[in-house]
C-alpha cells in the first residue's frame, strides 16, 4: 500500500464552529464510524474514507466501544489506518469515543459504572493504539447508576489523561443539566452533546437538548441526519438491492419506507432541488442552520458519498417561508 500523504488544501474549504465555550473547533461536518468499519467491511475502502475525510478538512472522526459489527472492530479498524498512514497527523485530529451499550457479558459490561467505563476506555485505547482520546462519551443515561458515580468517572479519565475533553450522548436535556452541575463542581471539561436530530425525528428539540445546552453554553453534535438513508434519493424509486433494509435490517426497516413516509420525501426532494442541493445536502444543511449544531455526524459507504455530503456546508441557511414549509411536510 502506498504511504498516504494528506492535500496541503486540506483546511481551504472547511468551516469549523466552537465547541459550546470552550476552545475545541469542530469542523461543520464529522466522519462517524458507526457503520461500514466492522468485520466484514472492505478494510481499503475504509482507508479510502478516512483519507478523502481528513484532505478535506474533516478532522473528526466518531467511534464507540461497540460499534462493529463485531463490536471493537471499528476501533480496530481504525487503529490500523492510524498506525498506518495517520500516525503522522494525529495531533491535527478530534478522535472520539463511548461506552454505555452491552459490549461484554456479565454484570460489568454495560451502563454507567465507573468500572465499565474506566475499563471500556482502557480497551477502546488499546484497539486504537492510542494513549488518550479527544472526546470520550458516556453513550446513554444509566437509570440505575447514580449520576453522580459516572460523573467522577468520566472526571477521573480526564485527569487520569485517557481523555481531553468529555461528553454525553443520548442524554435529556434536564440529566444534562444535573449531570453539567457535578461536572462543573469537579472542573471537568465537559463540552460536547451528541443525540439523534433530523427532519423526522426531532430529538434534539423534542426532550429538551437544544435549549438547555444553550442555557448551559454546550455544543452538540447530531447523528443519524438522513434518517438512516430515507432523507436521500436513494429510495424514491423503491428499495434498492444493496440498500441498508437489505443488507443489515436492524436500524432501518421496509415498512418505514411507506407511502405516507415517501411523499414526504418526494416533497423534500423538490425543495432541494429548488435550493440546488441534493436531498442529502439539503437535510444535512437543515442540521447546521443555527449555532446550536456545532457539527453533524455523516456516516459513508464509499469516498464519492463524503464528497457529495460535505458540499451542504455551501448552503447553511434557510428562509422563514422553507422552515415553514419543511415542517409542512413532515409534521402536517
Amino acid at each position: 500500500m502506498s504511504k498516504y500523504v494528506a492535500e496541503e488544501t486540506r483546511y481551504n474549504g472547511m468551516k469549523y464552529r466552537r465547541c459550546g465555550n470552550s476552545g475545541l473547533f469542530l469542523p461543520e461536518v464529522s466522519l462517524g464510524l458507526w457503520h461500514n468499519f466492522g468485520t466484514n467491511d472492505n478494510y481499503q475502502n475504509m482507508r479510502e474514507m478516512c483519507f478523502t475525510a481528513f484532505n478535506n478538512g474533516i478532522t473528526h472522526f466518531d467511534l464507540a466501544n461497540n460499534y462493529g459489527p463485531i463490536p471493537g472492530s471499528a476501533e480496530e479498524n481504525f487503529g490500523k489506518i492510524l498506525k498506518n498512514d495517520l500516525k503522522p497527523y494525529r495531533d491535527e485530529l478530534i478522535i472520539s469515543t463511548k461506552a454505555g451499550y452491552d459490549m461484554w457479558p456479565g454484570p460489568y459490561g454495560n451502563w454507567g459504572s465507573r468500572k465499565y467505563l474506566i475499563a471500556s476506555l482502557d480497551q477502546s485505547l488499546e484497539r486504537m493504539g492510542l494513549d488518550y482520546v479527544d472526546i470520550f462519551y458516556h453513550h446513554r443515561m444509566d437509570p440505575n447508576t447514580p449520576l453522580e458515580e459516572t460523573m467522577l468517572a468520566l472526571d477521573h479519565i480526564v485527569r487520569s489523561g485517557k481523555a481531553l475533553y468529555v461528553g454525553l450522548s443520548n442524554y435529556d436535556g434536564e440529566t444534562m443539566l444535573k449531570a453539567s452541575k457535578i461536572l462543573k463542581e469537579l472542573k471537568t471539561p465537559f463540552i460536547i452533546n451528541q443525540n439523534r436530530y433530523n427532519m423526522i425525528v426531532r430529538k434534539v428539540e423534542n426532550d429538551g437538548l437544544r435549549q438547555a445546552a444553550r442555557e448551559d453554553q454546550k455544543g452538540i453534535i447530531t447523528f443519524s441526519p438522513l434518517a438512516q438513508g430515507i432523507l436521500t434519493d436513494k429510495y424514491l424509486n423503491g428499495i434498492p438491492e444493496d440498500s441498508r433494509i437489505v443488507r443489515d435490517g436492524r436500524f432501518l426497516h421496509a415498512e418505514d419506507v411507506n407511502t405516507k413516509r415517501m411523499a414526504q420525501v418526494n416533497a423534500l426532494n423538490e425543495m432541494a432541488k429548488q435550493r440546488g442541493q441534493s436531498l442529502a445536502q439539503m437535510a444535512l444543511s437543515w442540521n447546521l442552520k443555527d449555532n446550536d449544531v456545532t457539527s453533524v455526524l455523516i456516516g459513508a459507504s464509499r469516498p464519492s458519498q463524503i464528497l457529495d455530503n460535505i458540499k451542504c456546508i455551501e448552503n447553511t441557511s434557510f428562509t422563514e417561508e422553507e422552515l415553514r414549509r419543511i415542517d409542512e411536510i413532515i409534521l402536517g
